[in-house]
């Protein structure tokens, strides 16, 4: 049967009635507070989009290739598997480079290879003629050493550095006009405003703010607009939003083409180069192969935003040297994605998405509007300068902490549905552990605290989880408390009893009450009564925060556990009563 012929037999359903049916379920809920998502970026997302939603939008019928290269640069959607190498010595980093390269590695970043001399280069490069390489460390001395090399080696592969144009302009001007075309000199890093608590649209608007201001600089300059955007690559961090990274990426392709118009690109003028690497600042050492998920979905993103470089962090990067297996694990994440999900086929598998031209189109709206108050306001150097962007990213980061901290948001394994019999003190670098902002960094060391004292005096504090009464309570009020003393590391032994007795003898250092409201007081002065005649010390905590609770306060209840309780301040208070003092 034709396609036409059978679509037919479905009649066309209005908007009008999609909301009749919505209202009838909600009955009368408030349809705002119910369905509403309000975004971190100051968004509202609808619960569903329709053709309508993205009529007005331009660009949403563009292909790839097209400017204003909205899809990708390329027709296919391809990417290059760019793989860190950490190896100091230039032989040694030239050996794991071959490796990987082997093992399916497109694309090469050295990240603290030390280059001091040409013969270093050499070394470093060796038999590495095919394969785009980056510098991640590159200085100025580094850059006239790769400058002198391409000039006499003229069918190198493109070589791209990371060295930040903005930190000298003088001399990003000088090296914009003599560098040969083998060489991307330069990268502006938007992954560092994602890892210090951006929001996709600040992500967006600070990325194409600097870009403006390295533009405009090199045009005061009387550098060739085509050269200077041809000089520079991108960096994103890919966080676990999904759909919103990738259209942080669409939206800023779109950006960046009209900037360079603006300037008096003519077409076709460069499009942006985008590098994407997995956030670290989501990763965890507790439950890290968590982290390959987080992994896989990030690349996915990237991917499917059009990335043209992407980075798999290892899974146990956040915490010690990656080793052979968790390297290969995060390559080969990718090459699952290219070969076996066929994500490199298509590019833009998620052109014409109602939903996403829509987010691309607020993103880009609203990243723009922010490059303009920068702009207006001096540009991005001067707002860095006098703390502008420090403060906005602060801002942004308290309200991210505050939402991990409170387990609005959740981390799996670490802020929530923790195991607390998992060990991590033994596997734990402490310097990688803080080299980078994360997010789960507080609850961590909570765990490894508990962990530390737990081998130094040979026993995990316990916790009595000791329910009694009303079933659906009782099981909420336990499940929940299990779940917030595990955070810490806390041995959680649940238990039933009918009433007090039993309770009192065990050799819990903290009894936490599962209840009812309706049945704490009674049970609590018959509880702290028998502990009181036997002389014990135990502390008593209830799960809630009942209307009978300065009474229960007044009988020698210690505390109230609740979904308003500050997990990080209440847990570091009771490892310290328990007897953790480290």
């Amino acid at each position: 049967m034709p396609t036409e012929s059978l679509l037919q037999e479905f009649p066309p359903v209005s908007t009008e009635a999609w909301e009749e049916a919505i209202a009838r379920d909600l009955k009368g809920a408030d349809y705002a507070k119910k369905l509403i998502w309000k975004t971190e970026e100051g968004l509202a997302v609808k619960p569903y989009y329709r053709a309508e939603d993205i009529a007005g939008i331009d660009h949403s019928c563009l292909e790839s290739g097209d400017l204003p290269n909205l899809r990708s640069a390329r027709s296919s959607g391809d990417w290059r598997i760019r793989e860190e190498i950490d190896a100091t010595d230039p032989e040694e980093a030239n050996r794991a480079a071959r490796q990987a390269v082997a093992a399916g590695a497109e694309e090469i970043a050295f990240s603290s290879v030390a280059v001091e001399h040409a013969s270093d280069l050499a070394l470093l490069l060796a038999n590495l003629e095919e394969i785009p390489v980056h510098f991640l460390e590159a200085d100025e001395r580094v850059l006239r050493l790769l400058m002198v090399r391409l000039s006499k080696h003229q069918a190198s592969p493109r070589i791209s550095t990371s060295f930040d144009p903005l930190t000298n302009l003088d001399f990003a001007a000088n090296v914009v006009c003599t560098a040969p075309p083998t060489l991307l000199p330069f990268t502006l890093h938007g992954a560092e405003f994602e890892e210090s608590g951006a929001t996709a649209t600040e992500e967006v608007g600070f990325t194409l703010a600097a870009g403006v201001d390295f533009l405009a600089s090199m045009q005061s300059r009387n550098v060739d607009l085509e050269r200077s955007a041809a000089s520079i690559e991108f960096s994103f961090a890919i966080g676990a939003n999904f759909f919103f990274q990738i259209a942080k990426l669409h939206a800023f392709r779109l950006l960046w083409a009209q900037v360079v118009e603006s300037f008096g690109g003519t077409r076709p003028s460069p499009g942006a180069r985008i590098h994407a690497r997995t956030s670290r600042w989501n990763k965890t050492i507790y439950d890290s192969h968590v982290n390959i998920l987080r992994g896989t979905t990030e690349a996915m993103s990237a991917a499917l935003g059009g990335a043209d470089s992407i980075t798999v962090a290892p899974f146990d990067a956040c915490y010690k040297m990656p080793d052979e297996a968790s390297s290969r694990l995060a390559r080969n994440t990718q090459i699952l994605l290219k070969q076996e999900a066929l994500l490199s086929r298509v590019a833009d598998p998620g052109a014409g998405s109602y939903y996403l031209e829509v987010l691309t189109d607020s993103l880009a709206r609203e990243g723009w509007k922010l490059m303009q108050q920068i702009e207006a306001t001096g540009g991005y150097c001067q707002a860095r300068a006098e703390g502008r962007i420090q403060r906005a990213l602060e801002q942004s980061l308290a309200a991210k902490e505050s939402a991990v901290a409170s387990r609005k948001r959740v981390f799996t394994g670490t802020n929530n549905y923790a195991d607390p019999s998992e060990r991590a003190l033994d596997r734990v670098d402490s310097a990688r552990m803080t080299a980078n902002r994360r997010a789960t960094l507080g609850f961590e060391q909570l765990r490894l605290r508990t962990e530390r004292h737990a081998a130094a005096t040979g026993k995990t504090p316990r916790v009595l989880l000791a329910e009694f009464g009303d079933v659906k309570m009782r099981t909420a009020r336990s499940t929940f408390a299990a779940s917030f003393f595990a955070c810490a590391g806390f041995e959680i032994v649940t238990q039933h009893f009918d009433g007090a007795a039993g309770i009192e003898p065990t050799d819990a250092d903290l009894i936490v009450l599962c209840g009812s409201d309706a049945e704490y007081l009674d049970l609590a002065t018959e509880v702290m009564s028998k502990l009181q005649a036997l002389g014990r010390k135990t502390p008593v905590v209830v799960a809630g925060h009942p209307e009978s609770a300065e009474q229960l306060l007044a009988l020698g209840v210690a505390d109230f556990v609740h979904l308003r309780s500050n997990p990080i301040e209440f847990l570091e208070k009771w490892q310290q009563l328990v007897g953790i003092k480290d």
